[in-house]
């Protein structure tokens, strides 16, 4: 009876702690550390580069590929990379690729970039994406639809007389090749000086069920460091709306896992002291948008952790300042429960530390905590709302890319 006692104690302290270890070797991330790129795989980490200068990585479709920017500290260089995991090589798909935004398809490894305008998209050569063919000119955003076999396209307004012109939206196939007869008009922003006035269009984001796709409508270069104007589209350009005003962040803007539900950080102006809250609005918007943040409180950083719960990096308000340097806004993440209404603080950085930056895979909640003197830190993760926190990198640039495997 004594060893059957002890067996089973056995079992329960061992059993939660072996699903963590098997969860988290499922996880596989890309991360920067001292400019260089690394790629962490079942708890293995491995440095891909040398002598670069790399930002930006992001994986492909089936995550045997990370393509990159190998850059400088200036920005005068932006030079496209792809590492093949299976064969543990680095390449440029062509000669040179120049390029400051490029995306994966969401149905096969073909990577589609622009360069000054004109849109391409990568062929394929022994498995790998080589060479390219152009798609479209005229190009200032772009994102992939969901069936990888068309793009929405943005081109920029432009100025005349009269001022700034609308915005045009464009649905193109991949396999367009620059034919002015696949073109198709989506649908046309119209902008003014009151409620809507941008030059630009970008930072495109699907819905989980493709019936919608989110954007920013972008202003002239010093405004849109104050406000940009939120906005959804259907697919065929039949419904537009408008959501709401906020900064530039693209990471501040977030669909539901499994509703069109969009959670964004509203609020204008480019200083994070006060006046940025967490919205959470049904799309179409046929009620009042519903904001989550309390009285003298701040929100820099969302995600949704499930259906009913939403991860937030907040801060106290500072009124207060009004000039010199800029303060820093020492977050710690929140969870609030859209259902019950009910938020309570879930993580706690030391004296002097912030957590921001945060990213769900599964059950597995990560985060990056930083001391606000030092320009390095930590990868934390928990697993569940509920779990121990601990750390999953040390001494990185930035928060890791977590590839997550396309359903």
């Amino acid at each position: 009876m004594m060893i059957r006692i002890l067996l089973i104690f056995i079992i329960m302290i061992c059993f939660p702690f072996s699903t963590i270890i098997h969860a988290e070797t499922e996880l596989t991330a890309a991360f920067i550390r001292d400019h260089q790129l690394w790629i962490k795989m079942e708890k293995k980490e491995m440095q891909i580069t040398k002598n670069s200068y790399v930002y930006n990585p992001k994986w492909s479709y089936d995550g045997r590929f990370t393509a990159y920017i190998d850059g400088d500290e200036k920005g005068e260089k932006s030079d496209l990379f792809i590492y093949d995991t299976k064969d543990n090589v680095n390449y440029q798909p062509y000669v040179r690729v120049v390029t400051s935004d490029f995306k994966w398809s969401p149905t096969k490894n073909q990577l589609a970039y622009t360069d000054h305008g004109l849109l391409n998209v990568t062929k394929m050569k022994n498995g790998r994406p080589s060479g390219f063919e152009n798609v479209s000119l005229g190009v200032s955003g772009f994102e992939w639809y969901p069936n990888g076999q068309e793009f929405i396209v943005s081109s920029q307004s432009k100025l005349r007389p009269t001022g700034w012109g609308p915005i045009p939206l464009y649905k193109i196939p991949v396999n367009a090749n620059l034919d002015a007869s696949k073109m198709k008009h989506l649908y046309t922003i119209k902008t003014d000086g009151k409620d809507l006035f941008a030059i630009d269009a970008d930072y495109f984001k699907w819905s989980s069920d493709g019936k919608w796709i989110s954007f920013l409508a972008i202003p002239t270069a010093s405004w849109a460091n104050d406000s940009n104007t939120l906005c959804v589209i259907s697919p065929q350009g039949e419904h537009f709306q408008i959501v709401g005003k906020m900064l530039w962040y693209k990471e501040w803007v977030k669909w539901a896992p499994i509703s069109n539900q969009l959670a964004y950080i509203s609020g204008e102006g480019r200083f994070f002291v006060d006046n940025k809250k967490t919205k959470i609005v049904d799309i179409p918007i046929f009620h009042q948008q519903k904001e989550y943040t309390p009285t003298g409180y701040v929100d820099l950083g969302l995600e949704w952790f499930s259906q009913e719960d939403v991860i937030v990096a907040r801060s106290k308000e500072n009124k207060d300042w009004k000039e010199g340097p800029v303060p820093t806004m020492y977050t710690s993440l929140f969870s609030i429960n859209i259902k019950t209404n009910e938020q309570k603080q879930i993580s706690f950085p030391k004296k002097n530390e912030l957590d921001r930056d945060p990213q769900v895979v599964g059950s597995y909640l990560t985060w990056f905590r930083k001391n606000h003197n030092l320009a390095i830190g930590d990868v934390w993760m928990k697993d569940g709302l509920n779990g121990v926190e601990h750390i999953w990198m040390k001494d990185v640039d930035s928060a890791p890319v977590i590839y997550v495997k396309s359903e």
